[in-house]
């Protein structure tokens, strides 16, 4: 075996091309990445080639989004195919390079099992097989079997190799290219000038090897780990393509004399009447102006409990209708529905790419130079000190460095990961805008929330009315209620809502002006009429002990007091109350045991706040804060040393989500797209945050994972393919071993990957 280059001592067989798995192309962006790092956006150039007004699908580069093109095509920072950049083309059929790689594999694999049979017969006991066209019949038929896999099958990754090297932009498609051009290229020089060669080329039979088995098994095994990759990609796209497949196609509308009318969805515009029928699909966003029903919202919100609507109620697009019939207003179609606006943040949220992911960048920058220079090494010293013929095991080394050094796996271990949670984070109603939220979210230690609509229900409901002397229930209440028609507030509602139960005939309020943090004030039947917290009769000069009193025995209750002030007197209080949510206590338990410290930032008043969060456990309370001082709040614990997550509706919170390392919108549905939050939650739970927590612990593990097993493994192969392991077991891989192994390597860390999307969140 020492005599024969071709069977170098043991030769190992095996790893399939990582890169293979890695994909170039990619609906998916697989994305090399290795050397993809070689150039970045940050060497100053424009890689942005679409022109403005442009209207038309995009292309762009999972690993490298500022690559951005009008068409299909490779990217010139790594090489790698570029895939459509929005979600809404996510229909548009299978993935034309899928396709096209696996007609390439069938072809490859098809002309080369002959050729392994014909160059390896003598060693797998079939000797007869070479006797039966000659020596030099058989050469010229390696030949014949070889060269259109190498050109034709192998095409796509020479013609990003020769980019890369073209561009100096190095990449693992620098190595394949050059690996496999080498065998070939030696082999075709070997069978038409044999006689050039010098006797270190040659074995005990005077014969100079060949190698078009190793270059068309390392195409052949490059293709199928770059098939096997991108199906593994098409499968993170699932639960887009879900919630796209299960929308509805039609809907029902319903003319102005009464008809009724089946037409395309696209066909329906906001304030259209909507017919939706028992088991039909709610075609558009919008709200209910007839009719009862419970309606699965599942599919949006990940919650199983189907969700009682009447009138005013707001309807999602996609959900499923229970037995009732209901008639709805169309609000938001097309790209503005929620369906629509989760698709694009997930489709956006995979093409991101996580912090951690600088690393492997780090790394890919100079890996293939590296590489290369260890591959010249290699070969220079075979070819002194290595044994007869020495030549010959100075290319099977240095070819077999090149293949198994491919740093594909070390592309694949963010992407995958981040492509794979954040899918299977949108089925359970988590949508993460970008990895690098997901990222930090797993180290966040302090979560700050708010109390209304998070820890409680966000409905309130008046409880009590307390008159001063000379006023009555009804009077305060009214006053209060008609003041209150004006503001949008969940308090306000609960006033109103509670005069309107009493069937008080409500005035008209002018004036009216929201005092943030404080009140309402304004003017009622000509009458000055103020309505808001302690801070507020402060500002005023007002108090009353006797009210006082009962507004601290009322706070100590959960409730929260507000006053009444008429013409510049206290007229008495009115009371409301927010019932803390059912799923509350059960989510604090659960983030306590994930390692969060919970503070509570609310409006209400100390003794309010500390009624309600000591009854639930929670750590820390922060009372009477005003919207803008929670981003001061969230400053302060930063420069604690913490790493906080704030969540809140969107709105008055946007500053403090802004601030904090993580942004958590707690939302309907509504707010899907809320700028300012890393992480929206479809329906505004506590134990939505508990999901995402999970799912980052997991997403995080499962990259440190596939980050390890990709470096681990190019620091072992590289010597073994260099021969350190020849002088002790006479072994030297060869170059169809090393790319199996290679593409073992990536198909790991897709296979790997995939395992978010069974992971219970």
């Amino acid at each position: 075996m020492e005599n024969d280059p071709k069977t170098p001592a043991k030769p190992c067989h095996g790893h399939g091309h990582g890169d293979a798995a890695h994909h170039p192309h990619d609906v998916h962006g697989s994305h090399d990445h290795a050397g993809c790092a070689a150039k970045s956006a940050d060497d100053g150039k424009n890689y942005d080639r679409v022109p403005a007004g442009y209207d038309g699908p995009v292309y762009t580069c999972p690993m490298h989004p500022e690559v951005r093109k009008p068409g299909p095509g490779a990217c010139p920072i790594c090489g790698m195919g570029l895939e459509l950049e929005s979600a809404g083309h996510t229909d548009a059929g299978p993935n034309p390079e899928l396709i096209d790689f696996t007609r390439r594999f069938w072809l490859g694999a098809v002309l080369t099992l002959p050729l392994l049979v014909l160059a390896m017969g003598p060693m797998i006991g079939l000797p007869g097989v070479r006797s039966l066209f000659g020596e030099r019949g058989s050469l010229w038929a390696e030949l014949a079997l070889a060269t259109p896999v190498v050109f034709w099958s192998g095409w796509p990754f020479l013609e990003r190799g020769w980019h890369s090297f073209r561009t100096l932009n190095l990449n693992m498609f620098s190595l394949i290219a050059m690996g496999v051009t080498a065998a070939w290229t030696f082999s075709v020089v070997a069978v038409l000038a044999p006689g050039i060669f010098p006797d270190g080329f040659r074995g005990a039979h005077g014969h100079v090897a060949v190698y078009f088995e190793a270059a068309a098994v390392i195409v052949v095994l490059v293709l199928l780990g770059q098939v096997m990759e991108l199906r593994a990609r098409e499968g993170t796209g699932e639960a887009i393509r879900a919630l796209l497949d299960l929308s509805a196609k039609t809907a029902r509308i319903l003319r102005p004399d009464g008809t009724e009318e089946e037409i395309p969805l696209e066909h329906v515009q906001p304030g259209d009447r909507l017919r939706v029928r028992p088991g039909d699909k709610v075609p558009v966003d919008g709200f209910v102006v007839e009719g009862r029903s419970s309606i699965d919202e599942s599919m949006i919100t990940g919650e199983p409990v189907p969700v009682e609507k009447t009138q005013g109620d707001p309807v999602t697009g996609a959900t499923i209708n229970g037995t009732g019939s209901l008639v709805m207003e169309a609000a938001r179609v097309g790209a503005d529905t929620v369906l629509a606006q989760i698709v694009d943040m997930v489709a956006s949220a995979q093409r991101s790419r996580a912090p951690i992911q600088k690393y492997a960048d780090k790394v890919s920058g100079f890996f293939v130079p590296a590489v290369i220079a260890i591959a010249v090494m290699s070969f220079v010293a075979w070819a002194v000190w290595g044994p007869q013929p020495a030549l010959s095991y100075a290319l099977i080394s240095a070819v077999s460095v090149l293949i198994i050094a491919c740093p594909c796996a070390l592309g694949l271990a963010t992407p995958m990961s981040i492509m794979t949670a954040t899918g299977r984070g949108a089925q359970a109603g988590v949508l993460i805008r970008n990895a690098e939220a997901l990222e930090r979210f797993e180290t966040v230690d302090t979560l700050i929330v708010d109390k209304t609509g998070t820890l409680t229900e966000g409905k309130p409901r008046l409880v009590a009315v307390l008159p001063e002397a000379g006023h009555d229930e009804d009077s305060v209440l009214r006053l209060a209620a008609s003041l209150e028609r004006g503001s949008e507030h969940p308090l306000a509602e609960a006033i109103v809502r509670g005069a309107e139960e009493r069937s008080l005939a409500l005035a008209t309020s002018e004036a009216f002006e929201a005092i943030t943090g404080k009140g309402v004030t304004g003017r009622v039947d000509n009458r000055d009429i103020a309505l808001g917290n302690a801070r507020l009769l402060s500002d005023l000069g007002l108090q009353s002990e006797r009210l006082a009193s009962e507004a601290n025995e009322r706070r100590d209750n959960g409730e929260t007091v507000m006053f009444v002030v008429v013409d510049g007197a206290i007229a008495g209080l009115v009371s409301v109350a927010d019932p803390v949510k059912e799923t509350t206590p059960a989510a604090l338990d659960a983030l306590h045991a994930l390692g969060f410290r919970i503070i509570m930032a609310t409006g209400d008043n100390e003794r309010t706040a500390r009624a309600i969060g000591s009854r639930l456990g929670i750590d820390e309370i922060r009372a009477d804060v005003l919207p803008a001082d929670k981003a001061a709040i969230v400053r302060e614990l930063q420069a604690e040393g913490r790493r906080v997550a704030m969540a809140g509706d969107g709105v008055n919170d946007a500053p403090a989500l802004a601030q904090a390392d993580v942004g958590i919108a707690m939302g309907t549905g509504a707010d899907v797209a809320i700028e300012s939050a890393g992480i929206t939650l479809v329906k505004g739970n506590l134990d939505g945050i508990a999901r995402a927590r999970r799912l980052a612990r997991a997403t995080m593990r499962n990259i440190r994972e596939n980050l390890f097993f990709a470096l681990v493994y190019n620091a072992v192969g590289v010597p073994i393919a260099a021969g350190i392991l020849f002088p002790v077991f006479g072994m030297l891989i060869s170059p169809m071993f090393a790319a199996f192994a290679m593409s073992a390597s990536s198909i790991s860390v897709v296979l790997n990957s995939l395992r978010l999307r069974r992971t219970r969140i």
